[in-house]
Formats: C-alpha cells, sequence, structure tokens
C-alpha cells in the first residue's frame, strides 16, 4: 500500500501562508485550531481562528520504510486506520480525548499514552517537519532536508509547544509494526507491593508494554511475541483483563476520571517514588512515573510535593489554576528568547503555554 492517501485529501498551505503573513504585517494574535478536542490543555488564547482542519491527507506512506508524512489537519483515526490496514501503528499510543482529534493537535501537545515508558514519547516519533514561520513562509525541517535554521532541532521543538513558535502544516513520522500476541492481566495486590514488582520487572526483558494501579489492582498489558507472551502470563498469574481498558485508561474514560468534579493534576515523577503525601485519590500509571490525581489540594501544595520528589505537576482542568508549573527564572528567559526570534510579533497562539510565550 506505498504511497496510499486518503479520499480526503487537501493541500491548502498557500491559503494559510497567506492568512499568516496578513497576521504578522497587522499583529494580530491568531488562535491556531485543529479538531479542538485538547482545548482544556493549556492557558486560553485570545485570537482570530486559524483552522488546520481542511489541510489533511496522507501525502507519503512507505510501509517497508516504516515512515509516513501525513498534514497537519488529517484526524488522528485516519492516520491510524491507514497504519492499521498494514499491520502498523503509532507506538506512542497518543490519546484522542475526540473523534475530531488531528495529527496537528498530537504534535503540538505532544501527549502519549501507557505505552509510552517502553516505546518511546511524541517527540521520539518526529523525523522532519513542514512549519509555516511568522513571515508566511513554508520551510522544512528535520531528517530529509539539509539543516535547521539558527541551530534549532525545530522539528522536535514543535512537540509540546502548543502552535507558540510556528503554523505546522505536515509531519514525518516513524511508525512500527503490530506486536504478533497482546495479552491484559489484572493482579490484586497492595500499592507498595505492585510498585516493588514493576521495579523489579524492569530490570528484566519482560515483554511488558503498559501498566498501572488502581484501587487494589495492577494492571498489565504484555505484547511481543507468542511464545514470550505466553511464558511471561503463565509466570505472573492472575486474571485476564479486556484490552479495551487501555484505551479508556488513555482516552480518560475510566470512572477514576469521571467519578466526580475534583480538579484533576497530572503528576510526572520518577517511577520509584513512593505514595506523595497529598489528599485525593490517585491513579499510576507508566509504572508509577505518571500519576493522576483527583483533589482539591492547593496548586502551590501539590506542586511543592512533586517538586520534592523530582517531579512537576500539570492541572487538566480549565480555571483551577496555571495549567503548567511556573518556570525557573533561567528556562523561562530561554522560553522568551526563542519566542521572540521565531515568532517576533507574538501571533502564534500568545499566551497558551505560559503568560509571557
Amino acid at each position: 500500500m506505498a504511497d496510499t492517501v486518503p479520499l480526503t485529501n487537501h493541500d491548502i498551505s498557500e491559503a494559510l501562508c497567506d492568512q499568516v503573513r496578513q497576521a504578522d504585517r497587522d499583529k494580530t494574535p491568531l488562535r491556531i485550531v485543529g479538531g479542538n478536542t485538547k482545548a482544556f490543555y493549556g492557558r486560553a488564547v485570545d485570537g482570530s481562528e486559524l483552522a488546520t482542519r481542511e489541510h489533511r491527507g496522507i501525502s507519503h506512506y512507505d510501509p517497508v520504510e516504516l515512515i509516513v508524512s501525513v498534514r497537519a489537519g488529517t484526524p488522528l483515526a485516519d492516520l491510524e486506520a491507514a497504519l492499521d490496514a498494514e499491520g502498523q501503528r503509532l507506538p506512542c499510543e497518543p490519546p484522542h480525548f475526540g473523534a475530531s482529534a488531528t495529527v496537528g493537535g498530537m504534535i503540538a501537545c505532544g501527549l502519549s499514552g501507557p505505552r509510552r515508558p517502553w516505546a518511546g514519547s511524541v517527540r521520539d516519533l518526529v523525523l522532519g517537519t513542514r512549519v509555516i514561520t511568522h513571515e508566511g513562509k513554508q520551510l522544512r525541517f528535520g531528517g530529509e532536508v539539509m539543516k535547521n535554521v539558527a541551530g534549532y532541532d525545530l522539528s522536535r521543538l514543535m512537540v509540546g509547544a502548543q502552535g507558540t513558535l510556528g503554523l505546522l502544516t505536515e509531519v514525518s513520522l516513524k511508525v512500527l509494526p503490530k506486536p504478533a500476541t497482546s495479552h491484559s492481566l489484572r493482579l490484586e495486590l497492595p500499592l507498595d507491593a505492585a510498585l516493588t514488582k514493576l521495579a523489579e520487572w524492569g530490570r528484566q526483558p519482560m515483554p511488558l508494554s503498559a501498566a498501572s494501579y488502581h484501587d487494589g489492582a495492577l494492571y498489565l498489558r504484555l505484547e511481543g511475541g507468542q511464545s514470550s507472551v505466553a511464558a511471561t502470563r503463565e509466570r505472573l498469574g492472575g486474571d485476564s483483563l479486556d484490552a479495551g481498558y487501555w484505551e479508556e485508561l488513555r482516552e480518560q474514560r475510566l470512572a477514576f476520571f469521571c467519578a466526580d468534579q475534583r480538579p484533576l493534576w497530572r503528576l510526572s515523577l520518577p517511577n520509584k517514588v513512593p505514595p506523595l503525601s497529598l489528599d485525593g485519590e490517585v491513579l499510576y500509571d507508566w509504572a508509577g512515573a505518571q500519576r493522576w490525581l483527583k483533589s482539591d489540594a492547593d496548586a502551590g501544595t501539590i506542586r511543592e510535593a512533586c517538586a520534592r520528589a523530582g517531579g512537576h505537576a500539570t492541572c487538566y482542568t480549565p480555571g483551577i489554576a496555571e495549567p503548567f508549573t511556573p518556570l525557573a527564572p533561567v528556562v523561562a528567559k530561554y522560553h522568551r528568547q526563542l519566542k521572540a526570534e521565531l515568532d517576533p510579533n507574538g501571533i502564534f497562539n500568545p499566551g497558551r503555554l505560559y503568560a509571557e510565550v
């Protein structure tokens, strides 16, 4: 199926360049919108809407070389369906948070699913990009071109930048084959025993591709060769688990996320850190490195506890707190300098990450 292009294939890059060029001349802020499923993630942007949804389609796909190039407005579900038809996938298992999620939104937010510690992040998949600069010029960056401008690896800088550095129009990604076998397990264990087991298994060649803990049970996913998965399954025991659990976790549809209205926090921590002394309910993901906290505790208390443990906290509930942990002064300085160099008139999603960026 080399070079397969979906039925909906539309290139509006020239129109997007014109809109960006006009905004830069007028110094008019732009609010970049794809599928809008992750609008909750980050600070609200006040600006004229720049929609990327019509800039869509797979421009190149080589299943043999495990490379796909896709326009930013392409529905993420369309890309995943095309890969699935060839027995391949995006290894980072990105969340959608809605049927209209786009590839551009996946890159802009940089969020990964349960497989991330074992298969890598969104950033690890990016080979190259096409980006419209503040001048309205579409440039190519990454592995398929000569070099990056000003020494920046702009392709990877775009991941997680929330559209604040330029307008992403196309991305080239590394993809991987789907595993031969997958099986999920549920083991009833106390939390301390589960964390100890996960640390032990992390030092062994086990076909583990997801691990979460909540409400007295450890949930595991095994993926790989049939014999390896079968042997590990027999060794660990436990009960078989519906594989749909991992999608429910990835898309935050489990009862944990929906049970009450307390603010939701994502705690990013070293996976060996013991439970933090914070009020609320916790779901452990990524073998303990990512922890979801439902809590009424104030932002300062949560962030201070994470900082002491060597991590940071992000608020997923809009309007409750500043979503991202404030930057250290030196880091904030470099953020401002980068923004000023790539977007001197501040037109791309101003304030999306931080008030000054």
